[in-house]
């Protein structure tokens, strides 16, 4: 299951107008968030999680990596 950009965007500001909310409630000052920069700041936390994905799975170059990657799958098929 793959959350869409829309649905990871209206959380965080789902998340933000609850400590708005919070924030008002208890006197604290209030706080003055455009929609703009939330959704900037969710694209590059989404870059950042694909780069990361991206470097940490299993990246075979080398036909012998290949090789192992088709021998594991086959492994895994058996089972």
């Amino acid at each position: 299951m793959k959350l869409t950009k829309g649905t990871i965007i209206r959380t965080i500001m789902l998340i933000l107008v609850i400590v708005n909310l919070i924030l008002k409630r208890t006197g604290r000052p209030v706080l003055d968030i455009q929609e703009g920069t939330v959704a900037s700041f969710v694209e590059t936390v989404i870059e950042l999680g694909t780069i990361i994905i991206a470097w940490w799975e299993n990246n075979s170059f080398t036909q012998n990596a290949r090789k192992a990657d088709d021998y594991l799958k086959k492994l895994n098929t058996t089972n």
